[in-house]
C-alpha cells in the first residue's frame, strides 16, 4: 500500500506540475500576442494618416452608384438579395 500511495502522489505532483507550466505558457504566448497585436495597430496607425480633405461615401453620385452596383451584379460578384439591399441603401440616403 505504501508503494501505491507513493505511485499516486508522484502522478499528482508530475500533472500538477505539468499544468502549471502549461498556464504559465499560455498566459505568456498570450501576452505576446497582445503586444504584437498593439504594436501592428500602432504601426497601421502611423503609416496610414487620414487625407484632411476626404469626403464621405454618401457625397458620391446615386446614379454612378447604382451603375457599379449594376455591374457587380452582372459580373455576377453580388447576388440578387445583397443588390437590391445596397439599392435600398444608396436610394434611401
Amino acid at each position: 500500500m505504501p508503494g501505491l500511495l507513493r505511485g499516486v502522489a508522484r502522478t499528482a505532483v508530475i500533472a500538477g506540475t505539468a499544468t502549471t507550466v502549461s498556464n504559465r505558457v499560455s498566459r505568456r504566448q498570450g501576452n505576446r500576442w497582445a503586444q504584437q497585436e498593439t504594436q501592428q495597430q500602432s504601426q497601421q496607425q502611423q503609416s496610414a494618416p487620414e487625407p484632411q480633405n476626404a469626403q464621405p461615401a454618401a457625397a458620391r453620385d446615386p446614379v454612378a452608384q447604382l451603375k457599379e452596383l449594376a455591374e457587380l451584379k452582372n459580373q455576377g460578384i453580388l447576388t440578387d438579395a445583397e443588390f437590391e439591399a445596397q439599392k435600398a441603401k444608396i436610394l434611401a440616403s
